[in-house]
């Protein structure tokens, strides 16, 4: 799997990027996986409703193509973007899925934080507090968009919406939870963990 660590990108030119790479692939094509963070930007999800977008103001609101409701991407918040061909891997999307949300929570104990997954709602939680938000599209038996993981964020904009749909979800961050990495340091613990998960 190549890793690219893209640093701050735009979100609509890369998310056209994961498009093109991900219809251009063929069987012998590398996966990848992308690290990056964005500018400020809300995003919808296939089937959002825009009733949990409460009060945007001067953010901008992108319509895209993964599943889930709205979340919010910002600097301090580490992209984790999987182009894998999940069918020449022989997984299943439950499996990519629990491979990032289980990297995130191997990460934390790593600092002695218990976070978990939870079963009626994607992503990773500590306590009732939401860490990382997960969002996949697979299309041509491979998957892109990914894991939004909160490192060292400003959360007020997370006020403006109901997070992944959830009015009154709180969100926290790894500095809240006394974790204290940059975003490069992040992916680098973060990768091995999620290759572990997925059996690579």
């Amino acid at each position: 799997m190549k890793t690219r660590f893209l640093g701050r990108q735009d979100y609509v030119p890369l998310w056209r990027e994961m498009q093109a790479f991900t219809d251009e692939r063929d069987a012998s094509t590398p996966d990848e996986i992308w690290f990056c963070e964005h500018p400020p930007v809300f995003t919808l999800g296939l089937n959002a409703s825009k009733e949990h977008l409460l009060a945007p103001g001067d953010i901008p609101v992108v319509q895209i193509d993964r599943g889930g409701q709205v979340t919010f991407h910002g600097p301090g918040q580490l992209m984790v973007y999987p182009l894998i061909d999940i069918r020449r891997a022989n997984i299943g999307v439950r499996k990519l899925v629990t491979a990032l949300e289980q990297s995130v929570v191997d990460l934390a104990a790593e600092y002695e934080v218990d976070a978990a997954a939870r079963a009626d709602a994607p992503g990773v939680y500590v306590h009732d507090d939401k860490l990382a938000s997960v969002g996949l599209r697979i299309r041509r038996g491979s998957s892109f968009h990914g894991m939004a993981l909160n490192v060292d964020v400003d959360l007020e904009p997370f006020t403006r919406i109901n997070p992944c749909g959830y009015a009154e979800l709180e969100m926290t961050d790894l500095h809240r939870l006394g974790i204290e990495l940059q975003l490069d340091e992040t992916a680098d613990k973060l990768l091995p963990h999620f290759k572990r998960h997925l059996g690579l």
